[in-house]
């Protein structure tokens, strides 16, 4: 048996890809609406659509404005009753543990086939953990760095957090607050909230402390 009606978001930067996911997976599932995001702020404006239920996230860890594991961080700070399913072609048992230490329900590599897609939807829609086979999970270590910059960005507000992501491309204040709609004001008051729940002193800090959640940055021993 499986889950029928569902709404399911599948956050990939790769149109061929989420394309092929979508019309491979609609036979696996009947009636269901799939939802797409390019990246972490096409998500968050998905998310923040009030007369929308979601299911399940699809989501890849390697999006524009996704920084390694912020993303699927602030994900289940601010939506815990919405699963979601990491899907990235890093299949190393290091990044499938850090996802699964994040909040991850399962870790479907890019590289799996339809029918293990499917397999792994299914299982985590009735409650389940899904890993690929063969996968023998890291222990991760609560007191590292890392886990210490995730616990300070799941404090973030979702503006908050879009406001870190655009501090992390480069743009100046002024710019931001022109993209965001709000005053120059507002976005220092925003920048002096993430300031402090981050334990930093300036952007470049601020800045950092989201990269070390990149994959690339993080090491378990």
């Amino acid at each position: 048996m499986k889950p029928e009606n569902l709404n399911i978001i599948i956050a990939d930067d790769h149109p061929l890809f989420r394309n092929a996911l979508r019309q491979a997976l609609n036979s696996g599932f009947s009636n269901t609406r799939w939802f797409e995001a390019d990246s972490a702020d096409g998500l968050q404006k998905l998310l923040e659509q009030t007369h929308q239920d979601y299911d399940l996230v699809l989501l890849d860890l390697q999006m524009p404005g996704s920084h390694g594991y912020s993303t699927l961080i602030h994900l289940r700070a601010h939506f815990p009753e919405l699963p979601v399913i990491v899907i990235s072609a890093h299949e190393d048992a290091a990044t499938i543990s850090r996802a699964l230490h994040y909040g991850g329900a399962g870790f479907i590599p890019k590289s799996a086939s339809m029918e293990t897609f499917i397999d792994a939807i299914t299982a985590v829609m009735f409650g389940d953990i899904w890993l690929p086979k063969g996968i023998e999970l890291i222990e991760i270590n609560d007191e590292e760095d890392t886990d210490k910059v995730a616990g300070k960005l799941s404090e973030l507000t979702p503006q908050q957090y879009k406001v870190l992501q655009m501090f992390a491309e480069g743009l100046l204040n002024k710019q931001i607050a022109y993209d965001l709609g709000v005053s120059e004001a507002t976005i220092k008051a925003h920048a002096t909230a993430i300031f402090r729940k981050l334990g930093v002193r300036n952007r470049t800090q601020a800045v950092i402390a989201l990269q070390q959640l990149g994959m690339e940055k993080v090491e378990i021993n």
